[in-house]
Order: C-alpha cells, then sequence, then structure tokens
C-alpha cells in the first residue's frame, strides 16, 4: 500500500533491467531461457506492478467518493480495469520475444516505458506544487482513460524508437540522442 515507495522499487527495477540486458550482451552471455525469464520478470516489474499502483489510485478514488458518485458496477470498473495493463504487457512481451523485426526498434509501447509513464505520475503527484498531475491521479476516470492508453498502446504495432544501438557513434544514432538530450532538457526545466 506504500505507493510511494512502490514507485521507487519499479525504477529501481528499471535500472537493474537495463543492466542485466547491457552486461549480457557485453559479455555474450545470451540464452533462451534467460530470454523468457527477462520477460517474466518485465511482466511482473513492468505489467502487473504498475497495475497495482493505478488500482490502488483508484481504490483510494473510489473508496473516498463512493457514497458520491460512484455506484457498486461504476466502483468495480474503475477498481479493476487496471487488469487490462499486465494483459496487455504479457502479450507485448510474447510478441517481443518471436518477433525478429524489433532488434533496433519497438512496435508497439515497450513494458519499461508503460512503467516508466505510470510511476512519472506517481512521482509527480507527491511533490508539492504539481496540482495538474494531482488532478489526473485523484481522478478514477482519467486514471482509467490513462490504463487503457498506455495497454492499448503496448499491443499497437506502431514502430517506436528504441534507445539499443550497436555502436555510440552520432551517425545513425542521430534519432536516439535528439530523445536523450530532449529527456534531459526536460528534466531540467520540469
Amino acid at each position: 500500500g506504500d505507493i510511494r515507495t512502490s514507485a521507487w522499487l519499479i525504477l529501481a527495477a528499471m535500472v537493474f533491467d537495463f543492466f542485466d540486458g547491457f552486461s549480457a550482451r557485453l559479455i555474450g552471455a545470451w540464452s533462451e531461457i534467460g530470454k523468457e525469464l527477462d520477460s517474466l520478470a518485465d511482466l511482473v516489474s513492468f505489467g502487473v506492478a504498475p497495475a497495482v499502483l493505478i488500482h490502488l489510485l483508484m481504490k483510494q478514488q473510489t473508496d473516498a467518493a463512493s457514497a458520491v458518485h460512484y455506484s457498486g458496477l461504476a466502483k468495480m470498473f474503475f477498481v479493476y480495469i487496471p487488469v487490462i495493463m499486465p494483459l496487455c504487457a504479457g502479450l507485448r512481451l510474447a510478441k517481443f520475444n518471436v518477433d525478429t523485426s524489433q532488434a533496433t526498434s519497438f512496435r508497439g509501447l515497450p513494458t519499461p516505458a508503460n512503467a516508466i509513464a505510470v510511476i512519472s505520475l506517481v512521482i509527480v503527484s507527491l511533490l508539492p506544487g504539481s496540482p495538474a498531475i494531482k488532478a489526473i491521479t485523484s481522478s478514477a476516470p482519467a486514471l482509467a482513460l490513462i490504463t487503457v492508453a498506455l495497454s492499448v498502446l503496448m499491443v499497437t504495432r506502431i514502430p517506436l524508437l528504441s534507445l539499443k544501438t550497436k555502436s555510440l557513434k552520432f551517425r545513425g544514432n542521430e534519432g536516439r540522442y535528439l530523445l536523450v538530450v530532449l529527456v534531459l532538457i526536460a528534466f531540467l526545466i520540469l
């Protein structure tokens, strides 16, 4: 039930997932079972855990306002809509494991990006001076819309940029470097 700590632990899982993959590629330690176990860990860390955070936020909102706004059926809808997130994450990871075209780019939203979206909302909403984000995280319909949007994005075939690269040279990686610079600038400003 500790939403703040949970969000930070999901971020820690993301860091460990990055270094796990990076070190495996660096030393050439790759196996089919390792690929499947990595996807299973990704499902739990970046599909189930963010869905539980959204579930807890929605439960807080529907419990606080249940007598006024939400009937029994509406309350059930909002509290259990996050179930679609791990389902879509599992489908996305299964497709990723058999799709060889995603070596340097992604089709659909990667599960770690899904987790980043969720934990960013949670962490920023806990900071002082973030009324716009607090308005989103205190609205069950807004959280339901975000949950559905992120879930659908994970299973779409929309091509997205990946930070995976074969070399650190600028040529051929212009989009990746631009993305990193824009993220750093946004982080500093926001």
